[in-house]
């Protein structure tokens, strides 16, 4: 049996619905096949598990994802133009694909050798030269004196909790995913504006 590749995408595709609407842990295999509009057996000759087809869909994701993020940290802006653009770039990333984020914390705590290298191949995050420019710019006077991976970790923090708290925000606040969404759309200004605020002198 030859495995069809408009299938394939079209289970990608319900896959995707399914795990934006559900959630990784909230998804069947069986709402993947009922979405797709085939059987689950055909399902699964396709994707053994539901975990090897959420991996496809985040390689997907991380493939097209991870160069925009690398070229904004290679790029030759400011500092703070750089930080505005990476927060709107990973929060849009975010609400397009909430479901990401505790995929990636799971699979990191899991396996984090094997995972890194899966996503990255044999190369590094090229962090490095935001360092170096967040060294600059603190002995120029710009920003305050700051560790470059104390801010870092802040930016990432501060982008990336909220979807992995979202089931807790949503049910304190009485928030559908629509509301979410939008205080996540206002997330894009406010990140770098309070990081911006903090640091600069």
């Amino acid at each position: 049996m030859k495995k069809d590749l408009s299938t394939e995408e079209k289970i990608l595709n319900a896959a995707k619905k399914v795990f934006l609407t559900k959630g990784m842990d909230g998804a069947r295999m069986q709402d993947i096949a009922d979405e797709a509009g085939i059987n689950k057996a055909l399902l699964h000759y396709y994707f053994r598990s539901k975990d090897k087809l959420f991996e496809q869909i985040f390689m997907e994701v991380a493939s097209a994802f991870l160069p925009k993020i690398f070229t904004i940290l290679e790029s030759e802006t400011t500092l703070f133009q750089k930080i505005e653009l990476f927060c709107s770039e990973y929060i849009s990333q975010e609400i397009k694909t909430p479901y990401v984020p505790i995929f990636i914390l799971n699979e990191i705590n899991r396996q984090p050798k094997a995972f890194l290298k899966k996503v990255l191949g044999n190369h590094k995050p090229p962090i490095q030269k935001l360092l170096v420019q967040i060294e600059k710019e603190i002995k120029a006077g710009v920003i305050k004196p700051i560790e470059p991976l104390q801010l870092l970790m802040n930016i990432l923090s501060l982008c990336i909790f909220p979807f992995l708290a979202c089931p807790m925000i949503q049910l304190i606040t009485g928030m559908d995913n629509k509301q979410f969404n939008e205080l996540m759309e206002q997330r894009k200004k406010e990140v770098p504006q309070l990081i911006i605020q903090s640091i600069k002198k």
